[in-house]
């Protein structure tokens, strides 16, 4: 199966082309321009270079959400329009379970973090299984950061342009158990989205390109002004 992947959600880009599970090429780039510009060169570059015409591609993915909200709209129309005009079927996948790929096998839970700025973060706390699959212990949502550092009682690993930015918050908070990786590991790959597309599209999860929205997480004005139920309760609660 030949799957096209692409990221825009955030400020970096990529576009990855693989069959299965092996990644045949990869474009990234973290320019600050626009994705506009970006990623139909990427397509068309890895597409010429593995000499694939997109009439052949099986598989379209990309990461859905959250993230910025131009980013994603960029990145969720582009696939559309592929889908629409070649037939062939959607997976989106959570930019948050792309990111916590990169530390996929690393044996301690992993939290992706984007900066949702407020306070705020896009977050989720990740373990990897035996099939190398993330399984979220926390799901997905918009956050105050101090609520998600509260539930955290063990060694973390911190991934993502939110980490960086709150760092020092997450080093006070949590001392030794906060783990950080490389530079390298905060960006997001699109041919992580694709591997993981392959393995959902086999189990039989798509979306239809008419109806196909990102997951954008973002709370309303009046939402983020109300502190959340439970907040300052300081459970520390991780589920295996």
């Amino acid at each position: 199966m030949k799957i096209l992947a692409l990221d825009t959600a955030t400020k970096s880009a990529s576009a990855a082309l693989l069959e299965d599970e092996r990644v045949l090429a990869e474009g990234y780039a973290d320019l600050g321009r626009h994705h506009a510009t970006v990623v139909l060169p990427f397509v068309q570059s890895i597409l010429d270079l593995a000499g694939i015409p997109i009439e052949e591609i099986d598989l379209l993915a990309g990461t859905a959400g959250p993230g910025s909200f131009t980013g994603l709209r960029i990145g969720a129309g582009t696939l559309k329009g592929l889908a629409l005009a070649t037939g062939k079927p959607i997976v989106p996948v959570s930019t948050l379970e792309t990111l916590a790929m990169n530390a996929a096998g690393g044996g301690i839970p992993v939290c992706p973090l984007l900066d949702a700025r407020k306070g705020q973060v896009y977050g989720a706390i990740y373990r990897f299984g035996e099939t190398g699959l993330p399984h979220a212990v926390i799901a997905d949502a918009t956050v105050l950061l101090a609520d998600l550092l509260d539930k955290i009682c063990e060694p973390v690993l911190f991934l993502g342009e939110g980490a960086v930015v709150h760092a020092e918050a997450i080093r006070e908070r949590l001392g030794e158990k906060a783990c950080f990786g490389p530079p390298l590991l905060n960006g997001i790959r699109a041919s992580a989205a694709g591997w993981l597309a392959f393995h959902y599209y086999r189990a039989g999860r798509s979306a239809d390109p008419l109806t196909f929205i990102p997951a954008y997480l973002r709370q309303s004005e009046a939402e983020t002004k109300a502190p959340p139920p439970g907040h300052g309760a300081g459970e520390c609660a991780l589920p295996k």
